[in-house]
């Protein structure tokens, strides 16, 4: 049983509690019914379990563990905590992987882009296409043709050929991309660029902000994102339990 400083009912009051971060407007699907607990200058969540990822956490790490280690957790669940030691999980949490990556997010629009122009939404026509692509550039994705997270799938075409793919998977009330990759033999060309501002345009005829993730590991791709704007960072470590 969860024992905090205060226990916090439902979206809003999550939302209220964490200063309507962009972190958590993202997490926190709108129509959900998450339940939050506050202690030591941690902020925890846990989400139904038709909602994907067990829960989320913002502020103090081992607090955050803390107070997550308590909640109602099972195996393969995932939680998205604040950048974490693996010592903090010992005694606490049993997981089987931990993956170190940064939620970049905007409020501008980002500098126009060489071939932006090229980037068009897809359909299920191209599903195939985009199941091709995602096998050769970007197999550990985990944005697939049929997600049912996936809002949309943009990408940008050479001749017939379907050479970038983004997914689109705005949830909460802000934008969100995911899953951006260009073929291998196109890199360097400046795809990723174009596709990565003609998603961010047009997710903000929607949002008024637009986040992504990224893996820190992957300098490069954290150099061009700030490049176009995601300036802000909070850095995360996804764990799954075993």
């Amino acid at each position: 049983m969860i024992i905090a400083d205060q226990v916090l009912e439902g979206r809003d009051a999550i939302l209220a509690a964490a200063g309507h971060h962009p972190y958590a407007r993202h997490a926190l699907w709108r129509g959900g019914r998450p339940r939050g607990w506050q202690r030591d200058g941690a902020l925890v969540w846990l989400l139904p379990a038709d909602h994907g990822p067990a829960g989320g956490a913002l502020g103090a790490a081992p607090a955050a563990v803390e107070v997550a280690a308590a909640g109602a957790l099972a195996p393969g669940q995932w939680l998205h905590l604040p950048r974490l030691d693996p010592a903090a999980l010992d005694g606490r949490l049993a997981v089987d992987r931990q993956d170190e990556w940064d939620f970049q997010w905007t409020t501008t629009a980002p500098p126009p882009q060489p071939g932006e122009e090229r980037v068009v939404r897809l359909t299920e026509a191209d599903h195939p296409a985009l199941a091709e692509l995602i096998d050769r550039a970007f197999p550990s994705t985990t944005s697939r043709p049929g997600d049912p997270r996936v809002v949309d799938w943009y990408g940008i075409r050479d001749g017939d050929r379907l050479v970038a793919c983004g997914a689109d998977r705005s949830r909460g009330d802000i934008g969100f991309l995911a899953g951006l990759t260009v073929a291998p033999d196109r890199r360097g060309q400046g795809l990723g660029a174009a596709l990565t501002a003609g998603m961010t345009r047009a997710l903000f005829t929607d949002h008024d902000t637009v986040a992504l993730g990224v893996y820190t590991a992957n300098v490069g791709a954290v150099r061009l994102y700030r490049r176009l704007g995601f300036t802000n960072t909070l850095p995360r470590s996804s764990v799954r339990l075993t």
